[in-house]
């Protein structure tokens, strides 16, 4: 990988580390064209059934690299077409990991903040340490976080969101957990065993379902509910029709272990 993101593969469980804490893990171009890279790669990579966003350093994500984007108020425009350009990446980088075929947890120790923010509650699921922090401070520096409330405002309830975004303020793990923000928290020093124990559970089922079943999930959650149920109910039965599932039900029965193929 580059200077700035480390991958490790093991037991199906591909872990992709943000080593730029320089920078505290901006999300600076060459670190989103990273991330993009290999989470395309690994999406249609069989042997990663799951993946783990984790970071070194004080903090997880600092957000967009604000030294890159004041630099670009020198350009002609004072910057527009970059900024355009910038924002489109990142809502790249946040459909990159919703649309992955591949579940992706983040592990987050340390602060989490304004797109670094946006980046943990685009991943499927989220661990944080207890001295993990949250916040969305772009109001602090006259510049709303717009782009992340998207991924928050999905994940975390009106009246949490708004209070993160309004205020600018930190917000610490357990604050995060109680907004559903994250899964849960664990001690700093078990965060990177409980994130593999669970992403090694998930690695262990069909990834043809699980593939089935996340992309389901986003497309049922913004329609209308006889739209969800009617849409839901042709994902199910397409997936009875399929290999791992009619092996998965007749392994129950039979009370033994089922032999996934991972094909429709």
């Amino acid at each position: 990988m580059t200077g700035l993101l480390q991958s490790a593969l093991a037991g199906g469980v591909l872990r992709l580390t943000l080593t730029d804490a320089a920078s505290r893990n901006s999300l600076s171009e060459a670190m989103m064209a990273a991330l993009q890279s290999a989470l395309g790669t690994a999406a249609a990579d069989r042997a990663v059934r799951v993946i783990v966003l984790a970071a070194e350093g004080p903090a997880f994500s600092s957000g967009h690299n604000l030294k890159e984007i004041t630099a670009r108020r020198a350009d002609p425009d004072k910057g527009a077409a970059y900024f355009a350009a910038l924002f489109d990446s990142c809502a790249r980088l946040m459909l990159g990991i919703v649309d992955n075929p591949k579940p992706v947890i983040a592990e987050v120790a340390g602060l989490a903040s304004a797109a670094g923010c946006q980046l943990v509650a685009s991943c499927d699921l989220a661990i944080a340490a207890e001295g993990a922090r949250f916040c969305t401070p772009g109001v602090n520096i006259g510049l709303f976080c717009s782009t992340p409330m998207v991924a928050l405002s999905r994940n975390v309830a009106s009246k949490q969101a708004m209070e993160m975004l309004l205020t600018g303020d930190v917000f610490g793990a357990a604050d995060a957990l109680r907004f559903g923000l994250v899964n849960r928290v664990v001690a700093p020093e078990r965060l990177t065993a409980e994130v593999t124990e669970l992403a090694l559970k998930i690695a262990s089922k069909s990834m043809v379902t699980v593939r089935t079943g996340k992309q389901a999930f986003y497309r049922q959650r913004d329609l209308p509910l006889a739209e969800a149920y009617a849409y839901t109910a042709r994902v199910m039965t397409e997936n009875l029709l399929m290999r791992d599932a009619e092996e998965g039900i007749a392994a129950f029965i039979g009370k033994r272990q089922p032999n996934w193929t991972d094909e429709p």
